[in-house]
């Protein structure tokens, strides 16, 4: 049976149950009875007055609280540029001004971007035919290749107008900016679209916002970035059900699988266009389009050029031709010729010459190890041709030598990888052979030796040991390689891996110090030259092997793919 509590006993628990509420109405009745009390104890003129004045804190309160909320309201969805605000560029088609014959440089890329444009033209005939119009189009590939361009050359070609934003605006250290400036920009096109009858929304950058939602960035950010990518999804979405005539173009440098899969799925980004660095041909129509802004000289070779520049971008061929204008005015010609864009090349790739006066023993060095290089590339590589040889320093490099690819290739097959080896190695065999020593400057041809010779054995299968596989997957840290821990190699096949790798270096190195040696008077006729020139351009170099009864390993092809250097 329950035991009677006493009246002190039952006010006791009454206390601690209830002594929060207690306090606040003893507190609420403070509050009143004190300000009574002051009021009585002055004259009537100023009560009256203070009880007018306090008459009017309801109605205070209201506004300040309508005032906050609408200041709440500003922040997040951008009413009259909080931070929810975006500074997206709206241009009318007629300004964007890009016309489609101005696009060079990209052929197929403007195929499949010819396609999107009919779409928008065609779109109420579409949906006449009950089909849908596309919503998103993804542009990837290498920096400078005109992703941008190609954007708004679909805006002027469509008479749409473009709505322009980076990826990086709509990340912020608020939380719900991301979203609220997504919205935002969502409303412009919207408004565009309305009044102009579509509208194109090209965001910049999008792996700044897009990127996968599953990696973690830490301290919260992988949140609001989340939420920023979730709001995206919906407003595209929302645009697959309305009416209106827009599409999302997405930009970006980085590799497709960065971004989050359910941007690209179908009915969002689903389009998607590669941007690559322009061929032989692309490289052509750049050049004539650039060079036909400035003059040139009568003698100047567009092809030639086209082959000088491989592995360019458009906005790499661009500044060239720009660079080039800045050095033939300043050697006061007025037109550019062919060794005003080799300077160029050479000084956007190398930086300026550092014309400081050098030790005469440090020339000769320097002349030898250069021409080892040219030697073994032009009789021994089965792709590249030398085109330009130097000993004029550039920052750290001392002197180089330029060798292009005859054709565009994709695959590098074992011969290739080789002769590489061997170019490299090149320069370190003729200090030897010449001076009975090596320098510190091979430190860089043995980096980029070991490397391939590394990747050819332990990735490729190229070894001659009968070990075949990718055995690079299984070292190194666990993160990127899913799961388990620790090497999945044994030491004795990385030793023996590893022997392998050694003994390609060291049978390319022999082959090498056998034709230098064979070739002695030919190495010294190449140094001597270089010596008393500085720099030998493409016919030089051809005229010294020609000289000496040398032929190329096979005749010139038209299609090179990749320029390198090897530099002291």
């Amino acid at each position: 049976m329950a035991r009677k509590l006493n009246l002190l006993e039952r006010l006791q628990i009454f206390w601690e149950m209830h002594w929060l509420k207690i306090v606040i109405v003893l507190f609420l009745i403070a509050a009143m009875a004190w300000p009574m009390y002051t009021l009585s104890n002055i004259d009537s003129y100023q009560r009256t007055y203070l009880i007018a004045l306090m008459s009017m804190t309801p109605i205070q309160g209201a506004v300040h609280m309508a005032l906050f909320a609408f200041v709440l309201w500003w922040i997040h969805h951008g009413g009259g540029g909080g931070f929810g605000n975006i500074s997206a560029k709206k241009t009318k088609a007629t300004k964007v001004n890009i016309k489609w014959n101005e696009v060079v440089g990209m052929e197929e890329a403007k195929k499949e971007a010819w396609e999107i444009i009919e779409l928008l033209k065609d779109h109420k005939k579409l949906q006449e035919m009950g089909g849908k119009a596309i919503k998103g189009l993804l542009l990837s590939g290498p920096p400078g290749c005109g992703k941008t361009y190609l954007a708004k050359a679909i805006a002027t070609e469509a008479d749409l107008p473009f709505v322009s934003v980076s990826g990086s605006e709509f990340i912020e250290v608020f939380v719900g900016t991301g979203p609220a400036r997504v919205r935002t920009i969502f409303k412009k096109a919207r408004q565009m679209a309305r009044i102009e009858g579509g509208a194109i929304i090209f965001i910049d950058e999008l792996d700044a916002v897009g990127t996968s939602r599953s990696a973690d960035l830490g301290f919260g950010a992988q949140t609001e970035r989340n939420n920023t990518v979730n709001e995206l999804l919906v407003q595209m979405d929302g645009l697959a059900s309305s009416q209106y005539n827009i599409v999302v173009i997405g930009a970006t440098n980085a590799a497709e699988d960065t971004l989050d899969q359910a941007l690209l799925r179908p009915g969002r980004l689903d389009r998607k266009i590669y941007v690559d660095r322009p061929g032989l041909k692309d490289r052509e129509k750049l050049l004539e389009f650039y060079l036909g802004k400035v003059k040139t000289d009568p003698e100047l070779s567009v092809p030639q050029l086209a082959r000088r520049t491989v592995g360019k971008s458009a906005a790499e061929i661009e500044n060239t031709v720009k660079e080039a204008a800045l050095i033939s005015a300043r050697d006061k010609r007025k037109a550019i010729t062919y060794k005003d864009i080799s300077g160029a090349i050479e000084r956007i790739d190398l930086g300026f010459k550092d014309n400081r006066d050098a030790h005469e023993d440090d020339l000769k060095w320097t002349a030898y190890h250069e021409a080892g290089h040219a030697l073994v590339t032009y009789l021994l590589h089965p792709t590249d041709d030398v085109f330009k040889a130097s000993i004029i320093s550039r920052r750290s490099v001392l002197g180089v030598v330029w060798h292009i690819p005859r054709e565009e290739r994709v695959h590098e097959d074992r011969d290739k990888l080789i002769a590489n080896i061997k170019t490299a190695l090149a320069g370190y065999a003729s200090e030897k052979i010449v001076f009975g020593r090596t320098a510190t400057g091979v430190s860089s041809d043995f980096h980029k030796a070991t490397v391939i010779a590394h990747s050819m054995v332990w990735q490729f299968g190229m070894g001659t040991n009968g070990f075949i596989g990718n055995f690079e997957a299984l070292v190194g840290s666990s993160m990127f390689r899913g799961a388990g821990s620790g090497d999945k190699l044994s030491e004795r096949v990385k030793e023996q891996l590893n022997e392998e790798t050694n003994r390609i270096l060291n049978q390319c190195l022999k082959e090498v110090e056998e034709l230098l040696n064979k070739e002695r008077t030919l190495l010294d006729d190449f140094a001597t030259e270089l010596l008393a020139k500085k720099e030998l351009e493409y016919d030089e170099i051809e005229d010294i092997f020609v000289r000496h009864g040398k032929q190329r390993l096979f005749p010139t092809l038209e299609k090179p793919q990749n320029t390198d250097t090897e530099a002291a």
